[in-house]
């Protein structure tokens, strides 16, 4: 059986911080799109992004999300 390189694929570190970023600081999904939100959205957006890097997490549950909330001030 012949061996092609496309089967051995180049390995791409893309952890490598050769665009200078910085290294400890992760991507954030909605980061670009928080100065077109009300206020009340935006500060809810900043306390769940403060919630998953506090306990390092890329997504929350539902109960999480509450959590977050009532830490807020949200109540029912």
């Amino acid at each position: 059986m012949q061996q092609t390189s496309e089967q051995n694929p180049t390995f791409v570190d893309r952890r490598s911080n050769s665009d200078g970023s910085n290294p400890g600081q992760e991507r954030r999904q909605f980061s670009s799109s928080h100065q077109t939100l009300r206020p009340e959205v935006i500060e809810l957006a900043e306390a769940v992004d403060q919630y998953k890097l506090r306990h390092r997490r890329r997504f929350i549950t539902f109960e999480e999300l509450y959590d977050v909330m009532a830490e807020l001030g949200y109540h029912r």
